[in-house]
């Protein structure tokens, strides 16, 4: 019977643990960016709309950012719910960078995906 008690208490003890911690980044999980990782992401997707347009890419500007999220897959993939503007039109985009910034060649890749469109922009350099 007190290996029954141990267990118990140790199940109890273990959910404790987990509710404190349950607020904090789980690996793989996707969580809503605030405070400096926000303006981090931010500042990603300014500088990769910025090496879009310098391709073959549009040129688009962030205008209104509602929602920014990360989550952490073999890199670090940031999804944003975005107003672009590409000088003569505003869209509603859902917008996903995926950055491995230790990888030379094929470090990012963005896609965009605007309310209306077909199709998706797909770009990886």
């Amino acid at each position: 019977m007190t290996g029954v008690k141990s267990l118990y208490f140790l199940g109890l003890v273990l959910m404790g643990l987990a509710a404190i911690h349950a607020d904090e980044q789980v690996v793989g999980g996707v969580s809503q960016l605030e405070g400096d990782s926000r303006k981090d992401a931010l500042t990603l997707l300014d500088a990769t709309l910025t090496q879009l347009a310098t391709g073959d890419g549009p040129s688009y500007k962030a205008i209104n950012v509602t929602s920014v999220t990360g989550q952490t897959v073999s890199g670090t993939l940031y999804t944003y719910e975005v107003e672009l503007n590409n000088g003569s039109d505003k869209k509603q985009c859902t917008v996903k960078i995926w950055s491995q910034p230790w990888l030379k060649e094929n470090g990012t890749n963005i896609r965009i995906k605007c309310a209306g469109d077909d199709g998706e922009l797909d770009r990886t350099w």
